[in-house]
């Protein structure tokens, strides 16, 4: 069925498009304004904005059941309003980038496995290589389904062997990492539904508990995969590059002058997080 959806608040589509146009598993077509999501029933949504920043409204096109449209609409954040993340930030030293950013969500992860992967390989590696990297992984072991790439099943990597994702040009280590947890996944050892309804806590103790996974991939997945609110992963370099630019300084803030910030911030660091890696990162439109 296809639904048609306003929205009674701000919502920058076009800006999320943009960021989730930056992973190339995602099928973007930022002309168009949409962007297609492969569900976990085997078929294709798309999202389509037909609205503007102060009237967004939406077609979504293809979903199955009442249950698909509720997941769509948790992943792209249509179930809440943004306004008041924006009138608790007026208030704080990253006004200048909310009112830049005006409207822009927290677009949850389309595959709770897929970011743990994308991540994983992400790790330690430039953002082209990564991406090449990302592309080779799922080119060979995923799936296309109308032309939207699907990351593979947990139960595929599972079984390959280290010396296959060698040839793809993995680090030794990396390729166990990626196996590793396919395989605790896989087993049902660690089950990522679950961690929907467990603390941050608990979710990133659960996490690092296996080989492959720190704090940083850990608060990634927080974020992005469940959509948490109040993470800043203080040792990540684009976070220091932006608030050096920010605040106008010569060198990069340590993380204690950022957890400084912190009690202004919160509760929506992820929200700081984000807005600061958007002030900094260029546009594929321009």
């Amino acid at each position: 069925m296809n639904v048609n959806l306003t929205l009674p608040y701000s919502y920058d589509f076009d800006r999320a498009l943009e960021r989730l146009a930056g992973n190339p598993v995602h099928s973007v077509n930022l002309e168009q304004r949409c962007v297609h999501v492969p569900m976990d029933e085997g078929n294709i949504v798309t999202v389509q904005a037909t609205g503007t920043l102060y009237e967004p409204s939406f077609i979504i096109k293809g979903v199955y059941s009442e249950k698909q449209l509720d997941h769509i609409k948790w992943v792209f954040h249509f179930e809440e309003s943004l306004d008041g993340i924006a009138v608790h930030f007026s208030k704080t030293d990253l006004a200048p980038i909310f009112k830049e950013h005006l409207g822009t969500p927290l677009v949850r992860s389309f595959s709770l496995y897929g970011e743990l992967m994308k991540s994983i390989i992400h790790q330690q590696l430039n953002m082209s290589f990564a991406n090449v990297l990302l592309m080779r992984f799922v080119e060979k072991y995923g799936s296309e389904i109308d032309g939207v790439w699907v990351y593979p099943e947990p139960e595929r990597i599972a079984t390959v062997p280290v010396e296959e994702l060698r040839e793809l040009q993995f680090s030794t280590r990396k390729a166990e990492y990626v196996i590793g947890l396919s395989q605790a996944i896989a087993s049902n050892v660690l089950d990522l539904e679950s961690l929907r309804e467990k603390s941050d806590e608990e979710v990133t103790t659960e996490l690092t508990a296996y080989r492959g996974v720190g704090p940083w991939t850990a608060q990634g997945f927080l974020m992005f995969g469940l959509g948490r609110a109040n993470l800043f992963p203080v040792a990540d370099v684009g976070l220091q590059n932006a608030l050096k630019k920010l605040w106008q300084l010569d060198r990069k803030p340590t993380q204690d002058e950022m957890r400084a910030r912190f009690q202004d911030w919160s509760p929506y660091l992820s929200y700081a997080a984000l807005y600061l890696w958007r002030s900094i990162e260029v546009s594929p439109m321009k």
